[in-house]
């Protein structure tokens, strides 16, 4: 091997009790063991609260139930610089509906995945069959362990050839042996001494066997049949030990006290093997025909055991040619009768023996590690990363939405914009918030590029205006939430609900289009915030004051061009005394800017390009007013620290070919671990938005790529690939969680959105065209460092 392997393994592990714990184990070992250059590590699955002391090749563990773990394994194998990922799949493993959460992982992970199937069902029901389908899908080749699994992934799911791949399940190698010297090293008694073993659970049918064995006791009296094994831990959950209690009161009635012996234990695989190799006869009794594998009867083959088993596919299969009796479900007689001529006939049960151990030694682990390295080995050869990675988001239009403010409407009445829905009707109980109506005048004003827009968009506007000026307090600060009743239901709102209503009525005052009697309002309102705005103490707030003054100021809009507006009303006195100057308004403005650069030196640090030590909501929007500051004022420090940060944002989030929002659940501190969920659109409009001053600001190409992309995740380009926004409808669901989107379409999902389109359109010749599309061929998705680092200028 010229270089060295590097194998993921994910499913149960030990020392969990579990059959496919001790299966993983196994050939993880047999695998490392084939080649010194082959490296194994595993991603263990968890109960829900299971804590376990590992072996230090576990390097993730999963708690089945919790998809976030799912989403976070992904990101590890991505990160990690495993080769290939070995899947243990059975239904049961993974949570959800048919198991389905595992393919939160399979779907965001770029490495092949090989799958070894425990389970294939012959007729499934809809929700397995789908399961089945999509694992097919993931999985670049599956492996299956019997001759009658082929046939069934072929004939039932349509798998072809070249996917498929049998590898039996290993087995230890151990020389043919008699019994006794086994039975000593136990001390264990029975002539003979037949054994089931394995997680005791009713489908294993050893009922048939106990009704079977009056008759053959009476014959042989010193015959045991030793049941070994704990109750399957799911089983002893939910039902305890009620299938091992009605078995030990049936072998009181049938008089078994003396021949029938429990072993109540998960015995370790030295130990196992031990009562194997000390048996006589191995007696598979299991109720279902579906079982397409089994370990123990794989082990009973290999050690050269006499066999008898009810005729369920694996069985029928491996014990084809004399290998073993096959007896029909249920049929005691059956079993009576196998046993009997075993142990009546010897020369005939040693060359069963003989038959099954000779076609053991194919099976044994260090054949099977082979095996399923060559696997590795086809699949990695044939495994290109490119078209699955360029297929991810090909669902992604060409060209962005129209804005349609179809939803927007909606949401409006002639009081305000309804705050919440359900799933996609305004929720009425919820009212209305100065958030929104701040944020709904930016998204509007965005789109009036004339007089005829302005009409269009004048009843919208003057809805949000009556607001605003209705929400102003008497001190110049704003209540934040209204009643349906229209009652207003704080004395006033936070800091950042003044910021958000500055930020909407800056937009008014700068444009032009609007009716100087409205953008004189919109200034008057903002006049009157003045000793609340001098004062403030957040940084979210601040930025929102400065974007909403930087628009006032870059207009050049002064109190002098609205005081004619006042002339001939006596009662506007006041109104005339409030309006402020532009020093005021820019020493404001430079005041919260400088604040925030004070803030930035005094957190950040080495990998913390940061404002604070967490970050929390709105992040983009701190970035964006610095670099805002930068184009009013020309300090180059204000640039310096809003692309840093910006950057920053990127780093923490641009997942390669999509962003990965930090989620509100708790937050990302700069010691602690980055939540994914809940993510919140406004965080991607927000980006949009910053970026496009970014790229307006230095003209760096990475700046409009990115733009696009942060946009995009409202089309799909999001970890769970869902769309977010509806075109039928103009709305946008409230964010992404860990089971799902969350389907309710609020007010600010929607205005955040359109804030993004307005943003990107800007530039969209440019992001959705000939420059984009040259850019995008030079990778297949450009990477983090192609983003951060290459500062390409037009």
């Amino acid at each position: 091997m010229n270089k060295q392997l590097k194998v993921l393994f994910i499913g149960t592990y030990v020392p969990k009790e579990c059959g496919i714990a001790t299966f993983t184990f196994d050939l993880l070992n047999s695998v490392a063991g084939v080649h010194e250059d082959i490296r194994c590590e595993v991603i263990a699955l968890n109960d829900p609260s299971e804590t376990y002391d590992y072996p230090e090749e576990v390097v993730f563990q999963i708690e089945r139930n919790k998809l976030e773990d799912y989403h976070r394994a992904a990101d590890f194998i991505n990160q990690s610089d495993a080769d290939i990922v070995c899947l243990q799949h059975e239904f049961g493993l993974f949570w959800g509906n048919a198991g389905d959460h595992i393919f939160t992982l399979l779907s965001g992970i770029n490495k092949p995945v090989i799958t070894t199937l425990h389970t294939v069902i012959r007729e499934p029901l809809p929700e397995y069959r789908a399961s089945t389908e999509k694992l097919i899908q993931y999985s670049e080749k599956l492996v299956v362990m019997s001759q009658t699994a082929v046939d069934m992934l072929k004939e039932v799911y349509k798998v072809p050839d070249e996917k498929i791949e049998v590898i039996f399940h290993g087995l230890p190698d151990y020389p043919f042996n008699d019994c006794a010297k086994y039975k000593r090293i136990l001390n264990v008694k029975g002539s003979p001494l037949i054994l089931t073993f394995g997680l005791l659970s009713q489908n294993k049918g050893i009922e048939s066997m106990l009704d079977a064995l009056p008759e053959v006791v009476n014959k042989y009296p010193g015959l045991i049949y030793l049941i070994l094994g704990a109750t399957h831990p799911v089983v002893k959950k939910h039902s305890g030990e009620a299938y091992r209690e009605y078995l030990k009161k049936r072998v009181s009635e049938l008089g078994l006290e003396k021949n029938v012996v429990f072993h109540d234990k998960f015995v370790e695989k030295e130990e196992l093997c031990n009562y194997i190799l000390a048996s006589d006869i191995y007696a598979s009794p299991y109720l279902s025909r579906e079982q397409i594998v089994s370990g123990a009867l794989t082990y009973a083959i290999g050690m050269g055991k006499a066999i008898v088993s009810t005729p369920y596919w694996y069985a029928r299969e491996m014990l084809a040619d004399d290998r073993g009796i096959l007896v029909d479900f249920g049929d005691k007689d059956g079993f009576k009768n196998s046993l009997l001529y075993l142990i009546e006939n010897p020369d005939e049960c040693n060359k069963m023996r003989k038959k099954a151990y000779d076609f053991g030694r194919k099976m044994t682990w260090k054949n099977i590690g082979k095996e399923y390295n060559t696997v590795f080995a086809k699949a990695l050869k044939n495994y290109n990363t490119y078209p699955r990675i360029q297929n991810r988001f090909n669902f992604l239009p060409d060209h962005p939405p129209e804005v349609k403010l179809d939803y927007l409407k909606l949401l409006t009445d002639d009081v305000g914009i309804i705050q919440h829905s359900n799933l996609g009707v305004p929720a009425r109980h919820h009212g209305y918030s100065t958030d929104d109506v701040g944020r709904g005048l930016v998204a509007l004003t965005q789109l009036i590029d004339s007089q005829e827009k302005a009409e269009e968009l004048w009843k919208l506007i003057t809805t949000y205006m009556s607001f605003l000026e209705h929400a102003q307090t008497e001190t110049g600060h704003f209540h934040n939430f209204m009643n349906y009743k229209r009652e207003f239901l704080d004395k006033e709102g936070s800091e950042d609900t003044l910021g958000r209503a500055v930020y909407g009525l800056g937009h008014v005052v700068s444009c032009p289009y609007i009716s100087k009697n409205i953008r004189t309002l919109a200034h008057t309102l903002i006049s009157k915030s003045k000793p609340h705005m001098e004062k403030l103490n957040y940084p979210r707030a601040k930025a929102y004051i400065m974007c909403g003054l930087y628009e006032m100021l870059r207009a050049g809009v002064d109190a002098d061009e609205f005081e004619s507006t006042f002339v001939s009303r006596r009662d506007a006195v006041k109104s005339i005394n409030a309006l402020v100057d532009r020093d005021t308004f820019e020493s404001i403005f430079t005041s919260h800017a400088d604040s925030l650069v004070e803030l930035y030196e005094s957190n950040h640090k080495e990998d913390w390009n940061w404002f604070e030590p967490t970050i929390t909501y709105s992040n983009a929007k701190l970035s964006e007013s610095l670099i805002l500051a930068y184009n009013y004022t020309k300090n180059r420090t204000y640039r310096k620290v809003g692309l840093a940060t910006l950057d920053f944002l990127t780093e923490i989030q641009w997942k390669g070919d999509f962003f990965d929002i930090v989620g509100n659940q708790g937050w990302y501190s700069c010691n602690g671990e980055k939540p994914i969920f809940d993510q919140q659109p406004i965080e991607a409009g927000y980006l949009t938005q910053a970026y496009i001053s970014a790229y307006e600001t230095v003209r760096e190409r990475k700046y409009l790529e990115l733009a696009r992309y942060s946009f995009e995740f409202f089309l799909g380009r999001n970890r769970l690939i869902t769309p977010m926004y509806d075109s039928s409808t103009g709305s946008v669901c409230d964010g992404l969680n860990c089971d799902g989107m969350n389907c309710n379409q609020g007010a600010e999902s929607v205005i955040c959105y359109l804030m993004a389109l307005n943003s990107l359109n800007r530039h969209s010749d440019k992001a959705y065209g000939t420059l984009f599309q040259q850019a995008a061929s030079e990778e297949v998705m450009p990477k983090r460092k192609s983003l951060l680092s290459v500062n390409q200028a037009e």
